[in-house]
């Protein structure tokens, strides 16, 4: 099966709709149906487990799948994804040092959409680490462009708040 195949991203996009109203077992157990379907150690498939192992608690369990993923040269979306799901995951088990260097990693990588997902997670774990001034910066910073007004503003609040820091 081609992991590309327009046909299986949508099956899976339709489990995904699922699992708020699935029960969790049942919605891992569709998932990793369709994560069978593609090559053994799929990079793909290894992230999908992850995340449904993420999304329905258990992130100690997601871990191991989302760093085998990233190992096996997870690419596209999924890889940033991957990134910045690991870094929770990591925060939630008490890894908040792990989570940052990992995302601080992925604010150095090339933009994309994702860059203000990779922003908030990154304040959440620098908040766990005892950096809430530079949390909120960064929290700030990613909310200001968005704002119909005072972004100028709110972008020079966040920069005092780790100059202050000097």
């Amino acid at each position: 099966m081609d992991v590309d195949d327009d046909a299986w991203e949508a099956r899976l996009a339709a489990a995904w709709m699922t699992l708020d109203e699935s029960d969790a077992e049942a919605f891992r157990a569709r998932i990793d149906t369709l994560a069978a379907e593609l090559p053994p150690r799929s990079p793909v498939a290894l992230f999908e487990r992850a995340s449904a192992w993420d999304s329905t608690g258990h992130p100690e369990r997601a871990v191991p799948h989302y760093r085998e993923a990233l190992a096996g040269g997870l690419g596209g979306s999924r890889r940033r994804r991957a990134v910045i799901q690991l870094a929770s995951s990591l925060r939630n088990l008490g890894h908040a040092d792990e989570s940052v260097a990992l995302l601080r990693g992925e604010l150095a990588r090339p933009s994309d959409a994702l860059d203000d997902a990779v922003r908030a997670f990154l304040a959440l774990a620098l908040a766990d680490t005892g950096e809430p001034r530079e949390a909120l910066s960064i929290a700030l910073a990613a909310l200001a462009p968005h704002l119909p007004r005072y972004q100028r503003s709110l972008g020079n609040y966040a920069q005092d708040l780790v100059a202050s820091d000097d």
